[in-house]
């Protein structure tokens, strides 16, 4: 590190950090340079990348038209270019007469491999390549046990993480030093995610620094003391910060979030809402405890944290995994769910864990598809986050003994969306059936037929007892 302060020239790569306040590596840049290069690669091997969907890129996009204007107004110009990192950074280097490249850390496998790559290259050249902790509080081996080891169990990393203190945001980004010669050149911004393959076809979530910021205004202010209650109810829309997105394209710091979040505390008047505060401060710890499971554990992108469970045999048919994807699966909770997702790229947490939990242990299909389809479809698809959320629902994860966990989607819709609001908003078959056959409509075969909506394409109390025993089969050939 010492060897990269006093520099003339220092580009910025920017990733997952798509803003200019409480960004560390350009804050850095910034500070150790007379002039930073901002900059952003599209990069074909994520473009392609079949976990990719347009929700996604079409965020990403907006996020950079954001992030150019904010630039803009502080006299900074971002350069764009499409190609592979390693060559498109090598070229903007030798273009600048740039001595560094900073970045902040991507912890997912493909990306620690491209950095390596970029780390090669630029080396090959002369040009430091300096990357830094950002998009986590605590990183990879910062939060340990009391022996040293990694943690794999959320309760004692929760407590651990909460006794250290909390890094303070990063300033914003002041007025460019230096202007980046015109004969710098940038590509345009496409005009849309269709441009670069993925057309979006529903209405985009809220993109870019300042959306974020109001989103973080409007909970953080009204909505977080009641977080406890209200994060349950899928029908409530404001019962979440709904901050997930720009969690993950950065348009927003985690820093940031938890610093608002101690001052609100500091005025919450009773115990509900100060704990309405903490279980919203224990979600943001389950970000940061499933980010350094990937860091530590990289296999889990690829199989089961506990290997053992790569043995299930999963029996569900590919017809039941199809009805699960466009919300013909007969219950009316995982199906009002799905389609929201494919509508709008967003699901409820509560009603994520439902339908993951559906997906794998009511059709018996393997929590990998499940995952997989997420990331083609969220808006805030992330692999860390959406890994670890699916083999909890599987039992396949760093839950203690988690197999026999089997929610009743029935069940589910009755206590968290009990007057039907939210299934009769996307399943409109049923939206003049009565509340009392609303979350069982095949209790009642006729009204039932007269509705068309979907039959049941399983039973829940046969599938449990499958599914029990095939966990049981595993774990009785490992033990």
């Amino acid at each position: 590190m010492l060897r990269c302060a006093g520099l003339s020239t220092i580009i910025h790569w920017f990733r997952r950090d798509l803003r200019i306040s409480d960004n560390t590596s350009l804050h850095e840049a910034f500070t150790r340079s007379s002039r930073v290069i901002p900059f952003f690669c599209w990069d074909d091997a994520i473009l392609r990348a079949p976990d990719v969907g347009p929700a996604r890129v079409n965020f990403l996009l907006r996020s950079l038209e954001s992030l150019a204007k904010n630039l803009e107004a502080m006299g900074h110009r971002l350069i764009v270019r499409r190609g592979l990192p390693h060559e498109e950074l090598v070229r903007l280097a030798k273009e600048t007469g740039a001595e560094a490249v900073f970045a902040n850390r991507d912890y997912e496998p493909y990306a620690r491999e491209r950095d390596a790559r970029v780390r090669v290259a630029l080396d090959s050249v002369g040009v430091v390549f300096s990357s830094f902790k950002d998009s986590v509080v605590w990183e990879e081996r910062e939060v340990l046990t009391g022996t040293g080891g990694v943690y794999t169990v959320f309760t004692p990393y929760s407590k651990s993480w909460r006794l250290r203190a909390r890094p303070e945001p990063r300033p914003r980004l002041a007025h460019a030093k230096q202007p980046i010669p015109a004969e710098v050149v940038s590509l345009p911004l496409p005009s849309g995610g269709a441009e670069l393959g993925h057309p979006l076809g529903h209405e985009l979530f809220p993109a870019g620094e300042k959306a974020a910021q109001q989103a973080l205004d409007a909970f953080i202010e009204r909505r977080v003391f009641g977080y406890c209650e209200g994060r349950d109810h899928p029908a409530d829309e404001h019962g979440t910060s709904r901050l997930s997105p720009h969690l993950r394209f950065g348009t927003i710091n985690v820093r940031t979030l938890l610093k608002r979040l101690a001052e609100t505390r500091t005025r919450a008047a009773t115990d509900a809402e100060r704990k309405g505060c903490d279980v919203w401060e224990s979600e943001l710890i389950w970000r940061e405890f499933y980010a350094q499971i990937l860091a530590n554990h990289p296999h889990v992108a690829r199989g089961s944290f506990r290997p053992e469970y790569d043995q299930l045999e999963w029996s569900g048919k590919d017809e039941w995994f199809q009805a699960w994807c466009v919300g013909q699966t007969g219950y009316p909770i995982v199906d009002a769910a799905m389609r929201c997702l494919n509508a709008t790229g967003w699901m409820h947490n509560r009603l994520r864990m439902v339908v993951s939990m559906f997906l794998t242990k009511d059709l018996l299909v393997s929590w990998q598809k499940g995952e997989r389809y997420f990331m083609q479809r969220l808006v805030d698809g992330d692999l860390a986050a959406n890994n670890g959320g699916w083999q909890w629902s599987a039992g396949t994860g760093t839950d203690a003994a988690p197999y026999f966990r089997i929610f009743n989607p029935s069940s589910q819709s009755e206590k968290f969306d009990a007057e039907g609001r939210f299934i009769r908003r996307w399943v409109p078959e049923l939206s003049s059936m009565p509340d009392a056959l609303l979350h069982e409509p095949w209790e009642d075969p006729l009204w039932l037929a007269r509705s068309r909506y979907a039959s049941p394409i399983v039973n829940h109390k046969v599938q449990r007892d499958r599914c029990l025993a095939m966990y049981k089969k595993v774990r009785g050939s490992t033990e």
